[in-house]
């Protein structure tokens, strides 16, 4: 499959950037023989500990490597990386070393602002019901070189901070899910940001295929199929599923987007296509774990956690998904969103903002709605008290309605990522349903 070049590392390679993708490369190369060079700015004592089991050496960066594998977490334009390029290194991140090391693996690449997690994983739920060894992995955990050996094809999740370390990357089927704005202090335009983006598809060619909203023209080589929200159907428009056939927290445009890149990739390897496979795969997907999840039931009230959703454009499909009237928990550091399309996408439907952590009330006033605030400590303190609150703003034990943590804000304030966020919501959720009064099951 001409989709890589088997290559031997060799040389001095250094591993820049022990986070849950550094973690990832090192074992990888130690599995493979490799003994490399590790740096990292605050390692951890499990960090080191792992380093030297697997046998990798702390760097000196005053020397010279070969091959730099970069975390995606490091801007492109670091110092420490240009100086190391400057001396000769290659600087790659962990998908490209995925793709020289194991070039027979077709590799699957989706990556957009918002949907990108929940299609990857749609995806490779589909090609498993197809009968193939489909393994999910990337910005989405695990890292791909944890899944790599255990793939007949790998579907990947690709944010704009890997696609900049993808030199010749080819794809047999990428998806784009969609283009907004985000992680502007990182690219400094939306430009830049679309330009990382759309070098999913820079590397492919007339025989692949990309996979684009109907809406989103994308300058390309390969072939290119859209998808709408409205219809699930195949390439030729054979449809196998309506929407309302879809399960609970399965978006369509997702799922539309899933539908046309498992097609594609069964074809690339020879596999037939059965619709009524793919359409029962569809009606028993399982949503990602922590995208627009209902956790909980109180009375008619449900609580559903987006703890992800961050960006524009996933706040505002979950505030139109939401069943209304909603008590809308926003909160965490704020990261520049663009509050006018939620305004818009709330009204009429959002009686109450409950803010809570560093910026919530600062994103609060700035969405003009009715709000208030709780103020506490810890994350676990805020999140019970913000969901308490949110439940009563609906009527409590006789209201109705949805308590929905769409958080706008990112998780760095009070928690380590977003899914201990969410993880907090749920507990907060499920301590609520044990305290109440009544049925809360």
């Amino acid at each position: 499959m001409p989709y890589g070049k088997a290559v031997n590392l060799g040389g001095r390679v250094l591993i820049y950037g022990l986070g849950r993708s550094g973690r990832g490369v090192a074992r990888f190369l130690s599995k493979e023989g490799v003994r490399a060079f590790w740096h990292d700015l605050r390692p951890t004592p499990e960090d080191e500990a792992l380093m030297e089991q697997l046998g990798h050496q702390r760097a000196d960066l005053g020397g010279s490597y070969d091959v730099v594998v970069a975390a995606p977490g490091v801007p492109i334009d670091h110092r420490d990386l240009s100086v190391l390029a400057g001396r000769g290194a290659e600087i790659i991140g962990e998908v490209a070393l995925a793709a020289r090391l194991r070039p027979g693996l077709p590799l699957v690449g989706i990556t957009g602002t918002a949907g990108k997690g929940s299609t990857t994983v749609l995806i490779a739920q589909l090609l498993r019901a197809c009968g193939l060894r489909a393994r999910e992995g990337g910005n989405i955990d695990p890292p791909l070189l944890d899944v790599v050996d255990d793939a007949e094809v790998a579907v990947v999740e690709l944010s704009s901070f890997q696609l900049e370390r993808v030199p010749g990357l080819r794809l047999p089927v990428a998806v784009i899910t969609n283009l907004g704005v985000d992680h502007l202090d990182r690219h400094g335009s939306v430009e830049n940001y679309h330009a990382a983006k759309l070098n999913i598809t820079a590397g492919q060619r007339g025989g692949d295929v990309l996979v684009r909203p109907a809406d989103l023209p994308v300058r390309t080589q390969a072939q290119t199929v859209a998808f709408t929200p409205e219809r699930l159907a195949l390439r030729g428009g054979q449809e196998v599923l309506t929407v309302a056939e879809l399960p609970p927290g399965v978006h369509p445009a997702n799922a539309a987007a899933a539908l046309l890149a498992a097609e594609a990739t069964l074809h690339f390897l020879g596999r037939e296509v059965d619709p009524e496979v793919l359409a029962g795969a569809l009606r028993s997907a399982q949503p990602v774990r922590g995208r627009f999840e209902t956790v909980g039931q109180l009375g008619a009230v449900s609580f559903i956690e987006d703890s992800i959703a961050t960006r524009t454009i996933a706040v505002e499909s979950a505030l139109r998904q939401a069943p209304p009237p909603i008590a809308w928990l926003v909160g965490g550091r704020d990261k520049g969103a663009d509050l006018a399309p939620l305004r818009a996408a709330a009204e009429g439907r959002v009686v109450r903002v409950i803010a809570f952590g560093e910026d919530g009330e600062a994103l609060a006033r700035g969405l003009g709605l009715p709000f208030e605030i709780v103020r506490a400590e810890t994350g676990d303190e805020s999140m019970t008290g913000a969901v308490r609150a949110g439940w009563e703003a609906l009527g409590g034990a006789g209201g109705a309605g949805t308590v929905l943590l769409a958080p706008v804000g990112t998780s760095f304030d009070q928690f380590r990522d977003y899914q201990q966020r969410g993880e907090s919501f749920r507990r907060a959720v499920q301590a609520l349903l044990a305290g109440a009064p009544g049925d809360g099951a």
